[in-house]
């Protein structure tokens, strides 16, 4: 089959097309003929070698984390999906890829489109996940950096949905659409305190991070000096400032019924996916590249 191989990490160059051997399901796991993968932030960083202190990556590598497809092998065990079904889920072969072996996938709703289903795994996780480790509540304020970008346009709705006032940061260009989530959109940057301050006279009770440029001590100052129920998913100066970064760790039922649930919301059009472009397996180069460069106004998809 075809696939995106690095076999060094470095630039986006070091991506190439390169034909491998089928991956084929063992027990537990189901082989997906794969019709769109998500590009995600993790997946430059990955082929950069910057997570290697994290999780070693061997070479060479298939990159990608989420993937939608149809089901096509099905290993020992397997009960809940079947040959030929539509689904969704996290790849543990890599997505960049015709075919994919997965083990936590849930089946894809028809009314759901390839790239939206590709979009939900990482972003709808990492919201709900973060959401909870705030322990948001009814009522409650959250300051969410990054709301236009996939996982905070997710984390705007879900926490909207769960009777939040949502406060996002966005370039000004992305207002009417953080507006849209049903989040009071701020510009990021300098003067921040201020701004936030100008909407929530109340206060801010939590603040989510998905964006990671350097707002961490304006959203310490904002929660009184505290670093209480601050959480970051991408700033690494979150250690040294004492804030809690989120990296995973959802237990896999728990992050399978999150699935189905959000591919549910999505279908019937209550959470909404904004995709900003497709590629074709080949321009996996260019997709990462526009991911890196950090203006893709929405989610990446590479359809293989």
């Amino acid at each position: 089959m075809q696939a995106i191989v690095f076999e060094e990490f470095g630039g986006p160059d070091v991506l190439h097309v390169k034909e491998v051997a089928e991956p084929h399901a063992g027990p537990g796991e189901i082989r997906v003929a794969v019709k769109a993968a998500g590009v995600n932030p993790m997946d430059y960083k990955i082929r950069h070698g910057w997570m290697e202190q994290a999780f070693a990556t061997p070479l060479p590598a298939v990159p990608g984390l989420e993937i939608a497809g149809v089901v096509d092998e099905i290993g020992a065990g397997v009960t809940d999906v079947a040959v030929g079904d539509d689904v969704l889920g996290w790849s543990a072969t890599g997505a960049y890829a015709q075919y994919a072996l997965a083990e936590t996938a849930v089946p894809k709703p028809a009314s759901l489109g390839w790239a939206e289903a590709a979009a939900i795994p990482v972003a709808g996780e990492t919201a709900a996940r973060v959401l909870d480790e705030l322990a948001l509540r009814d009522g409650e304020t959250l300051l969410l950096h990054g709301a236009a970008g996939t996982v905070g346009s997710v984390a705007a709705q879900l926490a909207t949905a769960r009777g939040a006032i949502v406060i996002g940061t966005a370039s000004p260009a992305n207002h009417e659409y953080v507006r849209s989530l049903g989040a009071i959109p701020v510009t990021y940057g300098d003067g921040l305190v201020e701004r936030v301050r100008s909407v929530a006279p109340q206060g801010v009770d939590a603040v989510f991070d998905a964006a990671g440029k350097g707002a961490l001590p304006d959203s310490i100052e904002l929660r009184g000096g505290t670093t209480d129920r601050i959480v970051t998913i991408a700033d690494p100066a979150a250690a040294e400032l004492g804030v809690a970064f989120s990296s995973g760790g959802t237990a896999p039922e728990r992050k399978r019924a999150g699935l189905a649930e959000n591919a549910r919301l999505a279908a019937e059009g209550a959470l909404r996916l904004r995709i900003a472009r497709t590629f074709p397996l080949a321009e996996a180069a260019q997709a990462q590249q526009t991911s890196e460069d950090g203006h893709a106004n929405g989610k990446l998809v590479i359809t293989p």
